[in-house]
């Protein structure tokens, strides 16, 4: 199996992605910070990753509670216990969206825009596994 951070979801994954269904969707992100941040613009470069990250964290959960959802669960990553993998994540997220249509709204909101760079500065790459309960058998 290989593993590939990215920092944007391809195409074909977002049109899947936001195809999938009504109803709440828990993203568990997982999250591999730079050393240092790399903002565009040259700013910040004394700036960890980790905290670029940090700058756009937290008022990515506001913008995620106005629209009905929230963060679920927060930790930092503490080794594998099973498995291998090239790299280890930093830190893992659990964020829940009322639906993939609202996450896909966020994302396009001038508000997602204006912290979206603290979010690329901050990051190395993340996985983002869209997660959603199973339905009930009657």
């Amino acid at each position: 199996m290989t593993t590939m951070n990215a920092l944007e979801p391809t195409h074909e994954q977002l049109e899947r992605f936001i195809a999938s269904g009504d109803g709440p969707v828990h993203m568990l992100n997982l999250l591999k910070f730079r050393d240092r941040a790399e903002y565009q613009d040259g700013r910040d470069a004394d700036v960890s990753g980790r905290d670029a990250y940090f700058r756009y964290g937290g008022p990515m959960i506001e913008l995620v509670r106005k629209a009905g959802g929230d963060m679920v669960f927060s930790a930092e990553v503490d080794g594998l216990l099973i498995g291998d993998v090239p790299e280890m994540w930093d830190m893992v997220a659990i964020v829940t969206y009322p639906s993939a249509a609202v996450m896909a709204e966020i994302t396009q909101s001038p508000e997602f825009r204006e912290i979206a760079p603290h979010r690329k500065a901050g990051l190395a790459g993340q996985l983002l596994i869209p997660c959603r309960m199973p339905a009930q058998a009657s």
